[in-house]
């Protein structure tokens, strides 16, 4: 038990003292450009997912 408590400490001693954390307004502008990219691709895979049921469905009604 003393090893996980130990862990946990020294965890949290890196995540303060040695992990460079991006300023406010940097993480506003890296989220604002996930949730844009994440927007796009769920829109291409939308739309590709859409194409091929119309191409699945279109085969099945010629056999």
């Amino acid at each position: 038990m003393a090893g996980i408590l130990n862990y946990i400490k020294e965890s949290f001693g890196e995540l303060k003292n040695h992990v460079s954390w991006p300023t406010l307004a940097e993480g506003q502008s890296l989220t604002v450009l996930v949730a844009v990219f994440s927007i796009i691709f769920s829109l291409a895979i939308w739309g590709v997912d859409t194409v091929f049921s119309k191409v699945i469905k279109a085969y099945f009604n010629l056999i």
